[in-house]
């Protein structure tokens, strides 16, 4: 059982750091609506610090989700493929775009998608500094708690419309290729004879990188 590094990164960007962020939003919407709405009984000193670590880990897991993706999958995603290549497997924007039927994934999708990506932490660091910066206060001032509230659920919504369209788009046109890493050695059959190979990782057919955006 093997997995190849561009793959294991692509898994680690969208179920590993995104899907953590999106699990955890439902408890920070309900901490912060707890903590902002007028008549709530007030938080402990423990339930607020509580409450501010956990918006510090999802800004956390936010920007590393937009980071892997845009600096370490999304250059392997427009790589260009050189001249007399049929082959376009191993060259994903290439691939989209080679058919009318699949354009708009890159046109539409993936221009929308690197973009809306972005707001996800733009706004959860907002959320996050305001709620520790004026904790219990918000309540006092209603555009503020309002604010807070609108900017976590649209990091939701982005957050969701990014991952959607991401997984369309690796549905259609994946993120191949790299080094292969052997998580689990199989059986040899009888009789089989072994290939000489090291266990580990181990170099692939050859692969063009990507060019950074």
């Amino acid at each position: 059982m093997e997995i190849t590094t561009r793959d294991l990164m692509t898994v680690l960007h969208g179920m590993g750091f995104g899907a953590l962020f999106m699990l955890a939003f439902s408890g920070a919407i309900a901490g912060l609506y707890r903590m902002s709405a007028p008549g709530a009984p007030p938080m402990s000193t423990r339930e607020q610090s509580l409450l501010n670590f956990w918006l510090v880990a999802m800004v956390v897991l936010s920007w590393l989700t937009v980071f892997s993706g845009a600096y370490s999958v999304y250059p392997w995603y427009r790589a260009v493929p050189p001249a007399g290549v049929t082959d376009l497997s191993s060259y994903p924007r290439s691939l989209l775009l080679s058919s009318p039927r699949t354009s708009e994934w890159h046109s539409l999708g993936m221009e929308w998608k690197e973009h809306v990506a972005w707001l996800a932490p733009i706004a959860m660091t907002m959320v996050a500094y305001v709620t520790r910066k004026y904790g219990r206060a918000i309540v006092q001032h209603r555009s503020m708690r309002i604010s807070v509230l609108a900017f976590a659920v649209a990091a939701f919504f982005a957050t969701g419309a990014a991952g959607a369209l991401g997984a369309f788009l690796n549905k259609y046109a994946p993120v191949r290729g790299g080094q292969s890493i052997v998580l689990i050695q199989g059986e040899q059959p009888e009789g089989a004879q072994a290939p000489a190979q090291t266990p580990g990782v181990q170099p692939s057919a050859a692969q063009p990188e990507g060019e950074q955006p």
